[in-house]
């Protein structure tokens, strides 16, 4: 019943390997379900979460945290629907990812996951890295998008995932201390990153 998180930095392969693990462990990849989930739960539309999520670096402001604010508690006991906020969206996050994490059998994708799920006792957490052109020609080889636009797409992917986390208060996202496995992709390629995580929960599996 394990659950791993995986935070990377864009470019170096997050959504396809956690793809093949899912696959590979016969887990739930998780990735677009949780804004699914949390479209129902605020009753809010998955473009309007999307568009909000593209904007985080510059409009999120509070920590990550266990404590669901006040004013969330109050729109789910008073059944007021329909809106979201920055607080709002964070406390549906945490509840929705801690939900599937006590599901178990997931791989979940990035937004702060890592952070949620620390002290969960059955969470693995693996960090992706590489460097700047690796990622940009991944991009270009599975997105067949010029290379032009997958810098592009990079570097902005790069600073928005600063600024959200420094606004989050988070500096820390990259510490290795954080993580089970950091696999620097350049070095290992997606076939042996694959083997790694598998063994390691595998090998967990059997304690």
């Amino acid at each position: 019943m394990a659950v791993i998180t995986i935070s990377r930095q864009f470019g170096s392969g997050g959504q396809t390997l956690g793809k093949m693990i899912a696959d590979k462990l016969g887990y739930v990849f998780v990735d677009n379900e949780i804004i699914q989930r949390l479209s129902e739960e605020a009753n809010v539309s998955t473009n309007w979460i999307k568009s909000f999520e593209k904007e985080a670096g510059s409009r999120m402001s509070k920590m990550v945290s266990r404590v669901v604010s006040k004013r969330w508690l109050d729109c789910i006991l008073g059944g007021e629907r329909g809106y979201l906020d920055e607080q709002i969206y964070l406390d549906y996050m945490v509840l929705i990812i801690a939900q599937i994490a006590d599901e178990g059998d997931a791989v979940i994708m990035g937004r702060g996951s890592q952070y949620i799920l620390n002290d969960h006792p059955d969470a693995f957490h693996i960090l992706l890295v590489d460097e700047l052109e690796n990622r940009v020609k991944f991009l270009v080889e599975h997105y067949k998008i010029s290379e032009r636009k997958a810098y592009n797409a990079v570097k902005n992917e790069d600073q928005r995932r600063i600024n959200l986390y420094s606004r989050l208060g988070k500096k820390d996202y990259e510490d290795p201390m954080l993580y089970h496995l950091v696999l620097h992709m350049g070095r290992i390629g997606l076939d042996k990153a694959l083997e790694l995580v598998c063994t390691l929960i595998e090998t967990e599996d059997t304690k």
